[in-house]
């Protein structure tokens, strides 16, 4: 099995090397997303990919999203000390493989990285749980994810993506993507339809 781990901490990736090690896992190490980027462009393709979520270049989900498009098919997680449940729920439904907290003991960490590398999905059951019950009942927004209907939210105020990206504080390409998404899921093929779909289901 061959795992890539990026995360800006020295002596956290040399922890997480020695247990891999042991685990005959073996493991190639970045400091941040450009680094992670390289290791993937010049090498066979990786079982995982464990980003951290807040290393240097990750910009919040996005970092997450450029690694899934140059992953050459190797599934891709996230770790972090600690992050808001709607980021662990939207990077899943973004298809990471996973969530896994730095707070994991050792041997549950790499049961959880040997899941994810099979392609089954991990994400601890106290963060998913509530994040279900923070799922707003409204059916139409039972579809999307928390960031899908913020950016249909501004969509239905008449907003640019240009100034959709700048109220959400991401960049005019991931509005793009999340809106060509959220199309999808709601059977829009236009701004307009999305925004008529939006009012019709008494979303906002």
């Amino acid at each position: 099995m061959r795992l890539l781990i990026a995360d800006d901490h020295d002596l956290l990736r040399e922890f997480f090397d020695a247990w891999f090690q042991k685990e005959q896992i073996v493991v190639t190490a970045a400091g941040d997303l450009a680094g992670a980027l390289a290791a993937v462009a010049s090498s066979d393709a990786f079982d995982l990919i464990l980003l951290d979520y807040r290393m240097p270049g990750m910009d919040g989900l996005e970092g997450l999203a450029r690694m899934l498009g140059a992953s050459k098919g190797a599934h891709v997680a996230l770790m972090s000390g600690n992050a808001p449940r709607e980021v662990v729920q939207e990077a899943l439904d973004m298809g990471a493989a996973g969530f896994l907290p730095k707070t994991l003991a050792p041997k549950s960490f790499v049961n959880a990285v040997r899941f994810m590398a099979m392609g089954e999905r991990y994400a601890p059951t106290d963060l998913m749980s509530e994040a279900r019950l923070q799922t707003p009942v409204n059916a139409l927004a039972q579809k999307l994810t928390q960031r899908e209907l913020q950016v249909l939210e501004k969509l239905c105020k008449g907003m640019a993506n240009k100034e959709i990206a700048h109220e959400l504080g991401i960049k005019e390409p991931t509005v793009k993507l999340h809106m060509k998404t959220l199309y999808r899921k709601i059977g829009a093929t236009n701004r307009t339809q999305a925004a008529m779909t939006a009012k019709e289901a008494g979303l906002f």
